[in-house]
């Protein structure tokens, strides 16, 4: 992290909006592009991709790209079916994603799996991956592919890490870090990187960018850790609690477990083992770690990695494109109060 000081905290609440007005024409692009690709002779396909992609998605991933294009000045149109491509990658994870928690709810929706089935959701994730590969293609850079495949690799990845430490309370925060930095910053970071691809920017912006979009990854997915506590369903357009519920060692957990007493400890052990899963072990376990102090420490950690995130912008002109990439940071830590 180098010595820069970012306040984070604003005077008015953070939003995209900027970045979505930023990129609105490119927008339609991708949008068209979204609807014409996820279209099949087999009806169930568009219906059930639909069902998420039609859903209420903020898009942020695309838009990134989009906003790192306009950062760079690119005025061609490449960027928009990679655009495309990364929210393909992105529905294709949700839709594994819901299927392998069992998820009921998401942006508060019921969920493809419980409409359509387990294996239906999990094939049109497939074709939405397939789609995604041939847009990548269809652009014809090697460079993009092998950005944008790697990330797609490093995200299962990281899922796969995530389910080998589900109900494991002694997973330690080094496990913690790698396993967001995989299943959610590497596509934040993908999405960044191959605008300076597209734009034929120097290596050195093409670094810049994917350090962004990784930090910007890890700061969102510590906030959505805390969200997930400290939130409402309503809010969080999922289940309240469902990652206490499914026993996973998030930031909050692994903070509050250090600095619990023994009687906390145990009460940890078996709320992440499954043992204590009702309401009122979740309330008791959302008291614990305010009383700790976990939840405000992790918005901290995410305060942190958004600084870094900022910092990565510093070389880039000051403008529409930078102001609206730098209040995104902020908008991402803001959706914790």
């Amino acid at each position: 992290m180098t010595a820069t000081v970012h306040d984070l905290r604003t005077s008015t609440a953070p939003s995209l909006e900027p970045l979505m007005a930023l990129v609105a024409d490119d927008m339609h692009g991708v949008n068209a592009v979204i609807l014409d690709r996820m279209q099949s002779k087999v009806g169930l396909i568009p219906e059930l991709a639909g069902h998420l992609i039609a859903g209420g998605g903020k898009r942020m991933r695309p838009m990134l790209t989009l906003g790192c294009a306009a950062l760079l000045g690119y005025s061609g149109t490449r960027h928009q079916k990679l655009a495309a491509a990364v929210e393909f990658i992105h529905t294709a994870t949700l839709l594994h994603d819901d299927v392998v928690d069992g998820s009921g709810l998401r942006r508060g929706k019921r969920t493809a799996n419980l409409i359509w089935g387990n294996p239906a959701t999990v094939l049109v994730g497939d074709f939405l991956f397939s789609r995604a590969f041939e847009l990548m293609v269809e652009d014809g850079s090697l460079r993009v592919l092998k950005i944008l495949s790697h990330a797609s690799a490093v995200i299962a990845e990281g899922e796969v890490e995530q389910l080998t430490t589900q109900r494991r309370i002694e997973s330690d925060e080094e496990q913690y870090l790698s396993i967001i930095s995989a299943k959610t910053a590497a596509l934040f970071a993908a999405a960044c990187r191959i605008s300076p691809v597209v734009a034929e920017a120097s290596d050195e912006a093409e670094i810049a960018l994917e350090k962004y979009g990784k930090y910007l990854g890890i700061a969102f997915q510590l906030v959505d850790d805390v969200i997930d506590y400290g939130s409402t369903k309503d809010v969080m357009g999922k289940g309240v609690g469902d990652d206490f519920r499914d026993g996973k060692v998030t930031l909050p957990v692994i903070v509050a477990y250090a600095r619990g007493s023994d009687e906390d400890r145990a009460f940890w052990r078996a709320a992440i083992s499954g043992e204590r899963i009702s309401d009122d072990d979740l309330h008791h376990a959302i008291a614990l770690l305010r009383d700790s102090g976990a939840l405000s420490e992790t918005i901290e950690r995410a305060r942190q990695y958004g600084r870094r995130a900022l910092d990565a912008l510093a070389p880039f002109p000051a403008g529409k494109a930078k102001a609206a990439l730098s209040e995104a940071v902020e908008f991402a830590i803001s959706r914790a109060y």
